[in-house]
């Protein structure tokens, strides 16, 4: 009795812990249709090795996505993932269990100690002082530190791995910030020389030049760049000053799109506040109203964003502007009167940086190398099906065009005896 008692206690427990990491807001309410097409999608017998219809999926998560099932939805959205990308990036991490990595000591224990009471302060899940909430958050963050040495712990990445564990447990929140550090490619702006991220503020400076050309005139006027109020945004993924809520949506966009979402969410951001903020006239209060008052949105609000972000596709705009960044880069470092020590430091980085890029490239390049290779393996298969198909149907044609002359012989031999006349046959007479 008293192991049954303690079963009812953890599953208590765990029901009580769900409910406390689960205190936030829905801004897009799951009807009982859409549920149900989820729970279909999760139920499905071998579903990790099942592609399901994009279509279905991205209709579902627009939808919405019911915040009960939310953690289960991203790490099917993560299989399917997988199966569309089965050629995994090169760069991969160690396959250290995690159990492993929680024994081993890490240098950025402080760091990252420090951030934990950071970490939504105000969620009664994070709030307690080294309770359940920060202690798993600290594993979670220590481990990944010492499974990526070359990020090790970087400033809002508690924030990621924080919303992660408000939907799963410790040892899955783990799995899926793996997922999205290396599958997903968002390691890349947590490296330390934050290369990346000054490549990331330029292309929202620029998205913010060919789409709202007047907010981007506005805050130039006032020498006000992304990074003095969005890079919080992509460290954090708008975790660290957003409603939860909206941030929940944030992840299942990504979880589905990638990481371009966050440049979408951005830009769809300030481009909806844009008549609020034409209207602050200094420095001050523009980074203010954007840093402070801006994420205080409305339910309505924030629900519009989600649905315009659904509908944009900036991948190509955003190509050519990291292209575009590293000319710049290249005629300021030839333009500027530095000295040769000077200049050959800014070189080596540069070049550095483009090694990195080339060899991410490179990786990508491989990975669509392995497609089309399976693509026309697929393709032969489907030829040589195709041949086969042409001959089975010429047989069955020479079988039908056989059979219809022996139709046409049976109903002529049918119709020769009914042609002749039956012979009359006279009684002969009788004499009496």
């Amino acid at each position: 009795m008293e192991k049954e008692n303690q079963k009812l206690q953890a599953s208590e427990n765990d029901l009580l812990n769900k409910r406390l990491k689960l205190d936030y807001e829905e801004i897009t309410p799951c009807l009982k249709e859409v549920t149900t097409v989820w729970e279909k999608m999760l139920s499905t017998p071998g579903r990790s090795k099942i592609k399901f219809d994009m279509e279905k999926m991205h209709s579902a998560v627009g939808q919405g996505v019911p915040r009960h099932h939310r953690g289960e939805i991203w790490k099917f959205l993560a299989e399917q993932f997988h199966l569309k990308h089965q050629f995994p990036s090169k760069q991969q991490p160690k396959d250290v269990p995690y159990k492993e990595l929680l024994k081993q000591l890490t240098s950025q224990q402080h760091a990252i100690l420090i951030d934990l009471g950071r970490t939504f302060p105000t969620h009664p899940y994070f709030s307690a002082q080294l309770g359940a909430g920060q202690l798993s958050l600290y594993n979670i963050l220590k481990a990944y530190s010492l499974l990526d040495q070359e990020v090790g712990y970087c400033q809002g990445l508690s924030f990621v791995a924080g919303i992660l564990l408000l939907h799963m447990s410790e040892e899955e929140a783990f799995k899926m910030l793996k997922f999205l550090m290396f599958d997903m490619g968002l390691r890349k702006q947590y490296r330390p020389d934050m290369i990346i991220l000054q490549i990331q503020m330029y292309q929202l400076s620029r998205l913010l030049h060919d789409y709202h050309r007047d907010l981007y005139n506005h805050l130039e006027e006032h020498e006000i760049g992304p990074s003095l109020y969005a890079a919080p945004w992509f460290l954090t993924m708008f975790a660290s000053q957003f409603p939860l809520g909206f941030v929940a949506r944030v992840f299942d966009m990504i979880f589905l799109q990638g990481t371009e979402v966050i440049f979408k969410v951005a830009l769809s951001l300030l481009g909806s506040h844009k008549p609020l903020i034409l209207q602050h006239e200094n420095l001050e209060t523009i980074v203010d109203f954007i840093k402070s008052t801006l994420p205080n949105l409305g339910l309505v609000q924030m629900e519009k964003t989600i649905n315009q972000v659904f509908e944009m596709d900036i991948a190509k705009q955003l190509q050519a502007y990291e292209v575009e960044y590293h000319v710049l880069q290249e005629e300021l470092i030839d333009s500027s009167p530095l000295s040769d020590n000077q200049r050959m430091d800014k070189l080596e980085k540069t070049n550095s940086s483009l090694r990195k890029q080339n060899l991410d490239l490179l990786e990508q390049l491989q990975v669509a190398n392995g497609r089309i290779q399976s693509l026309e393996a697929t393709i032969e298969k489907l030829l040589s099906s195709e041949s086969k198909l042409k001959q089975a149907m010429l047989t069955l044609e020479l079988e039908r065009s056989a059979l219809l002359q022996t139709v046409e012989e049976l109903q002529r031999r049918s119709a020769e005896p009914s042609d002749r006349e039956p012979e009359c046959t006279q009684p002969e007479p009788t004499g009496d």
